[in-house]
C-alpha cells in the first residue's frame, strides 16, 4: 500500500471516485455531489480556511485506489475544548484495518504537528450540518443529501482503531398523515383565539424578510445562550442565499406575534430523492435532471432542517401549534408523506424531548468520535447543553 497525498488533478480524482467502488453493489448509496466535497476543500469557497488548514490523502494499491481521508484543524474548532483538538472526515476505506490504521495514523500525525492532543471523526471541515459522523445504526435506509453514510463495517474500523463515542447523533423520522395529537389541537387552538398570534408560510416574503425573520428567530432562540453567537445580517443573508435553489415556500412555518416574527419550522425537500438520478455530478447533464425532478416534486419526503422559538414565548405552545398548521396546510397540499429532522446530539435533552413530544421517533443514529493522543488522559463524553 502506498500514502499519498493529494495534489494533483489526477490524485483529486481518485478522491472523490473512490466511493464509487468501495459502494458498487450497495442499493441504499446516493453519492455527495462531487462539486459538495470540492467546496470543502476550496479556500476561496471555504470560510474554515480564514482560521484552519487541511490535508488530503489516499491510498494506492497496485491497482487502483483503496482508502481516502482528509484531517482538518482549525481554532475555532478547538476552541472551548478539552485539549486542543482536529478533526478527520470524508473517511472511506476497504474492509481493511490495516490501511485503515494507516490514514488514522497519517491523520494524527498531522494533527500533532498542528499542536491537537485529540481528534474527532469523521467530521467536516465547516458546518455540522453536513458530512458529520459516522453512521452507526439503520443501514438500510437509503442516505440522506449531505449526511454521512457509510458500510457497517467502518464502525469495527474506527473503534478498533481506539476511537469512542464523543456523541451521539440521533436522526428522527415522522408520518405527516398521522394526525397531530390532541394536545397540539389544543395548544393551537388556544394560540389561534389571540389575534395578535398568526402562523405563515413564507409565499409572500422576499429574500431580505425572510432573512431577517430567520435571523430574528434564531438570535431570540439561540443568539448569546448555550455557546451560540448572534446571528449577523450578512450571515442570515448567506444563508437563505446558500438555500434560494432547494426552497420550497410553502413549508418554511413561522409564528409571529404582533408581526414580529417568534418561532419557525424551517424544511426543505430530501435532495437526495432528486439526486439519485444525477450520478453524484451536478455538471450541465446534472442540473438539467435535477431541475426536471424539481420541476416534477419528485421528493417525497420533508427534512426539517431547524426547529426554534423565541425564549421569551417558550412555554406557550408555539411548537405544537406549528405541527397542527402543518398538518392543515402542507399535508392537505399532498407532495410530503414523511417529515425528517436532522440531526440531534444527544448532549442536547431538550430538543430531543421536543422532538418525541412532536410524535418523532429515533429511526438513524450517526456518532461523532474522539481519540485521545495520550491514553492516559481521561476521556470524557459530550458535556449536556444547559
Amino acid at each position: 500500500m502506498k500514502l499519498v497525498e493529494v495534489t494533483t488533478p489526477a490524485e483529486v480524482k481518485a478522491f472523490l471516485d473512490l466511493p464509487s467502488y468501495i459502494y458498487r453493489n450497495d442499493p441504499n448509496w446516493i453519492p455527495h455531489l462531487k462539486q459538495d466535497i470540492q467546496k470543502v476543500f476550496d479556500p476561496k469557497a471555504n470560510r474554515s480556511y480564514r482560521d484552519g488548514v487541511a490535508k488530503q490523502w489516499i491510498i494506492m494499491d497496485s491497482t487502483r485506489c483503496i482508502g481516502r481521508v482528509a484531517a482538518f484543524y482549525s481554532s475555532k474548532y478547538s476552541k472551548g475544548m478539552e485539549q486542543p483538538t482536529g478533526g478527520m472526515g470524508f473517511f472511506d476505506c476497504i474492509d481493511n484495518q490495516e490501511a485503515a490504521n494507516l490514514l488514522f495514523e497519517t491523520c494524527k500525525k498531522w494533527l500533532l504537528e498542528q499542536g491537537a492532543e485529540a481528534m474527532d471523526g469523521p467530521i467536516n471541515f465547516g458546518e455540522k450540518d453536513r458530512f458529520w459522523g459516522l453512521l452507526v445504526e439503520n443501514f438500510t435506509d437509503l442516505s440522506s443529501y449531505a449526511l454521512n453514510y457509510n458500510p457497517a463495517y467502518y464502525v469495527g474500523l474506527f473503534e478498533n482503531y481506539g476511537f469512542q463515542r464523543y456523541y451521539n447523533q440521533f436522526i428522527y423520522w415522522r408520518d405527516l398523515h398521522l394526525p397531530a395529537q390532541e394536545v397540539f389541537v389544543r395548544k393551537y387552538n388556544h394560540l389561534m383565539k389571540d389575534p395578535a398570534f398568526r402562523i405563515s408560510n413564507v409565499r409572500n416574503h422576499n429574500w431580505d424578510q425572510l432573512a431577517e425573520d430567520f435571523r430574528t428567530v434564531y438570535n431570540n432562540a439561540w443568539g448569546g445562550h448555550h455557546g451560540f453567537k448572534a446571528m449577523p445580517e450578512a450571515q442570515a443573508k448567506r444563508i437563505i442565499s446558500s438555500l434560494k435553489p432547494i426552497i420550497d415556500r410553502d413549508i418554511i412555518v413561522f409564528v409571529y406575534h404582533n408581526d414580529k416574527p417568534v418561532a419557525f419550522y424551517v424544511n426543505i425537500p430530501e435532495l437526495n430523492e432528486i439526486f439519485r438520478h444525477v450520478g453524484g455530478n451536478l455538471n450541465w447533464l446534472g442540473k438539467l435532471k435535477f431541475l426536471w425532478h424539481k420541476w416534477r416534486k419528485t421528493s417525497k419526503i420533508m427534512v426539517g432542517i431547524v426547529f426554534g422559538v423565541d425564549r421569551a414565548y417558550h412555554g406557550q405552545g408555539l411548537e405544537g401549534a406549528m405541527i397542527k398548521w402543518t398538518e392543515d396546510n402542507i399535508v392537505s397540499l399532498n407532495r410530503y408523506h414523511t417529515t425528517t429532522l436532522t440531526w440531534i446530539g444527544d448532549f442536547n435533552p431538550k430538543m430531543i424531548h421536543v422532538a418525541e413530544n412532536l410524535g418523532a421517533i429515533k429511526y438513524r443514529t450517526l456518532a461523532t468520535y474522539r481519540v485521545l493522543f495520550d491514553e492516559n488522559r481521561a476521556f470524557n463524553r459530550a458535556p449536556i447543553v444547559g
